[in-house]
């Protein structure tokens, strides 16, 4: 078991920490991998490594066989080794403590993947080296790279290319060149242009590149084989190395290499690594011993008597672990290219830290210094034993925390110098986890990932914990997916009813995606999709609340937006008619609304920063770019207020009433009350009253909201709809199938593929996700089972029709939504809010 008084010493020492999440698409195979590296550390057995699956620590996860929660393990490596680069001195020992978090790869749980990345500084990306890089591969990595996260790649199942497609060491490796340069492709696409993380290019000749098989436990990266052979070449391992990868053809006759093929030459790769890999692999699968005990004896590997009893796949999982064990392998990476703390968060702290970056807090996470004032970012809640009570799961950016010290809790809404989502309390108790478990850590220093025990009840999701009276919040996660399928939720017996509102607060916290709320008198659950909404029912249902619960039908969200620049000025007068305000709604240009979600284009942003951008890439007018009010709702929603008025006075004495006003408008639009997207307000003028005693809130908010819902109305208003990115992977006889449904659910193909080397097709369309709910069954029906669908949240796209006409498909929406909410079956019409002079 760990050594735990061990543990905190290593802890200390920042430059031996690795902190990583594991990334992937679903079902490529990162929970075994995690199994390998579990083993390595002592906190599960050898054998029972790739099989246990021992981050799966929910019942669901153990019955579906994929990860639904992210899960933290904190592991001791007594490493051998002195400084990065070099290899071990007999006798010298480096500790190297690895924080790593085992990641879902279903996209409907990729909120799970954000909150990871976010305390994390690298990631192992798995592909599978038979289907490849996948769409979920694609945007896992995006996000790590958002978040400035380090990757490193492991290409997991190569025993499928030896014995399931058997390919010749050729093919494999053109297969595996495809997926490293595939992954390079990622990188240099998203990776951006700043270069702070230096080279991040992923090259097995450099190291930061390993192959393996997560299931039986084998794994090996180009080091491996070049310190092998390193001896009986009489050169050194570094220069080998690069041979093994590339244009590098050798003759064994020779004993010469060249850069071109050519006859009697052998591609370096091929000879050295594939060839006694695939070797070593079929004879023991083949059971042939006498061949077996040949191989084993070359490579230094001893049998025992009940070892040499074994025969098939547990001859070839005992040989090959002994051989080539997969922690070796992926320790080589992690503690050589993933970055030390000390060093990542010189490169992150101003991505991270919404405040001054000269201040006590942020010269403190630079340095990751721990006797700086504390820092620790809070990115999800677990359950722990207590029922209903949860650890926050956070990393220490600076300082150290310690169980009973007093700290400033920030939620999301914390201003510096408000008390609004303040708390000042005490810490209860640090943990350090390990999966499931926990055990007490005392004090833990940055550069760590901390369980902190108490703080549940003053943060709902995510939050910043520090003893700097001045500190500014972390940056809140952004996420890949979007909360848009929606189920109404209700007690069986209404005796029962406070325990689903209780439940229902719980359930906020133990997922970082879920929302709950009230909507219409009814009790709603959001999520990502079907199968991220059917995890939290049962979860409510079964822990959180624990009494029976009816659901609704899942319900799609919609948006609301325009299409067109207002048609006239709309003007609305306050209750008390001694102000007037004017207003028009145009819709964002293309692409602003998504920048602004993910933050490129945000509120607290210099404003010549953002100026610039706004008329280079939008062609803004300079001077409406300084006038930005503000954006919404909640402050960095899609919608924009821009004050484009001449010299009006008193303005600026009203601005936090129409700000106020333009939150409530953007968040409750016109047509449904839903959501307001990609929409720009402009205040065009204004008329004041001089007295402050006119013009207060009471008088302002309700009549901005009246001239924002004018002026969409006069702007073609429109009804948005989410849709999904569909990628269906089907063997070509079922293609057809596949197509006709697709097409059948309102679905755009926009790309069709055929793999490889392979007999599998990839098919890629848009679809609404209205229409995606039943889609698995359908697709298993029309296929006979053959196809795997993946569903990824894309964009919104206007529906069809005028709202306004009650027979257009948007008109039918808009009124199934207000039916829903208990709203009037009509829209209001534009007289309700539009005065005249």
């Amino acid at each position: 078991m760990v050594n735990q008084e061990r543990m905190r010493e290593a802890m200390c020492q920042a430059r031996n920490v690795r902190n990583m999440a594991v990334i992937a698409h679903v079902d490529h195979g990162k929970t075994t991998l995690t199994d390998a590296l579990l083993a390595r550390a002592g906190v599960i057995s050898l054998e029972q490594a790739g099989d246990k699956c021992a981050t799966h620590t929910r019942k669901d996860e153990q019955a579906k066989g994929i990860t639904i929660k992210s899960t933290a393990v904190s592991m001791l490596f007594e490493r051998i080794g002195s400084t990065p680069g070099e290899r071990p001195v007999e006798g010298e020992g480096r500790p190297l403590v690895v924080h790593l978090i085992d990641s879902p790869g279903h996209v409907d749980f990729s909120s799970e993947v954000t909150a990871a990345l976010r305390i994390a500084d690298g990631a192992m990306v798995v592909v599978d080296c038979i289907e490849g890089v996948c769409v979920q591969t694609e945007t896992v990595l995006r996000q790590a790279l958002a978040e400035r996260i380090r990757p490193v790649l492991m290409v997991n199942k190569m025993d499928r290319a030896v014995f399931e497609i058997q390919l010749t060491p050729e093919e494999m490796y053109r297969a595996l060149v495809r997926i490293v340069e595939n992954v390079n492709v990622i990188l240099a696409t998203y990776g951006g242009e700043d270069g702070v993380m230096g080279d991040i290019m992923l090259d097995p000749a450099k190291g930061n590149v390993a192959f393996g098989s997560g299931l039986h436990g084998w794994g090996f990266n180009l080091d491996q084989f070049a310190r092998m052979y390193a001896d009986r070449f009489k050169v050194k391992a570094e220069k080998l190395r690069r041979r093994l990868w590339g244009d590098h053809f050798y003759s064994a006759t020779d004993r010469k290499w060249r850069k071109t093929p050519a006859e009697g030459f052998t591609r370096g790769f091929n000879l050295f690594v594939v060839e006694p890999l695939v070797k070593m692999l079929r004879a023991c699968k083949d059971s042939d011993m006498e061949k077996v005990l040949k191989l084993t004896s070359g490579v230094n590997v001893t049998l025992s008597t009940e070892e040499r009893d074994l025969a098939g796949k547990g001859l070839m999982r005992c040989v090959m672990k002994k051989w080539l064990p997969a922690a070796d392998a992926m320790l080589d990476m992690i503690g050589e290219h993933l970055p030390s703390p000390e060093v990542a968060q010189q490169y992150r702290t101003d991505m991270l830290y919404e405040g001054p970056l000269d201040d006590s807090a942020a010269v403190a996470m630079k340095k990751c210094d721990p006797n700086g004032p504390l820092m620790i970012f809070v990115s999800k809640m677990v359950p722990a034993a207590d029922k209903g009570r949860f650890w926050a799961i956070g990393r220490v950016f600076s300082g150290t925390v310690a169980t009973g010290m007093k700290v400033r809790i920030m939620g999301p809404d914390y201003k510096p110098g408000s008390q609004t989502d303040l708390f000042v309390r005490p810490i209860q108790g640090t943990k350090i986890m390990v999966g499931a478990s926990n055990y007490s850590a005392g004090e833990v220093p940055c550069g760590n990932i901390v369980g902190l025990g108490g703080v549940d009840k003053y943060l709902l999701k995510t939050g910043t914990i520090t003893t700097y009276e001045h500190a500014h919040n972390l940056r809140v996660l952004k996420f890949s997916v979007s909360p848009v399928v929606r189920v109404a939720v209700d007690v069986v017996n209404p005796a029962h009813l406070p325990k689903l509102v209780e439940g229902l607060k719980r359930l906020g916290k133990a997922d970082p995606m879920v929302q709950c709320i009230m909507d219409g008198g009814q009790h709603v659950v959001m999520g990502a999709g079907e199968l991220h909404l059917s995890v939290c029912l049962q979860d409510l249902e079964e822990e959180h609340a624990g009494v029976p619960i009816k659901k609704s039908e899942p319900v799609v969200t919609y948006q609301e937006t325009v299409s067109a620049a207002s048609d006239r000025i709309c003007l609305a007068k306050t209750p008390n008619k001694l102000c007037r305000l004017y207003m028009t709604a145009r819709p964002l240009p293309d692409g602003l609304p998504d920048m602004i979600e993910k933050g490129t284009v945000k509120a607290t942003q210099d404003v010549k920063e953002r100026g610039r951008l706004l008329v280079d890439q939008f062609d803004f007018n300079l001077g409406d770019t300084k006038k930005i009010w503000c954006f919404g709702p909640n402050g960095s929603g899609p919608n924009m207020l821009v004050d484009t008025s001449k010299a009006v006075n008193y303005l600026q004495d009203i601005r936090d009433s129409v700000v106020a006003g333009f939150q409530w408008a953007t968040a409750e639009g016109v047509l449904s009350e839903s959501t307001v997207r990609g929409v720009r307000f402009n205040i065009e003028d204004a008329m004041v009253h001089g007295d402050s005693s006119h013009r207060g809130g009471s008088q302002i908010i309700p009549a901005t909201r009246r001239a924002l819902y004018a002026a969409m109305l006069t702007a073609g208003p429109r009804i948005l709809e989410p849709v999904y990115l569909v990628e269906v992977a089907c063997p070509s006889q079922a293609l057809g199938g596949a197509i006709n449904l697709i097409s059948r659910k309102r679905g755009e193909i926009i790309m069709q593929t055929q793999q490889e080397g392979t007999p599998m097709c990839v098919v890629m369309a848009y679809m609404p996700v209205n229409e995606s709910f039943g889609f698995n069954e359908q697709l298993r029906g029309e296929t006979g089972g053959q196809a795997f669908p993946q569903f990824h949240f894309d964009h919104w796209q206007t529906l069809a029709g005028d709202p306004l006409d009650a027979t257009s498909r948007a008109g039918v929406v808009v009124a199934e939504i207000r039916q829903r909410k208990g709203l009037a079956e009509k829209i209001p019409a534009l007289e309700n809010y539009l005065d005249r002079i």
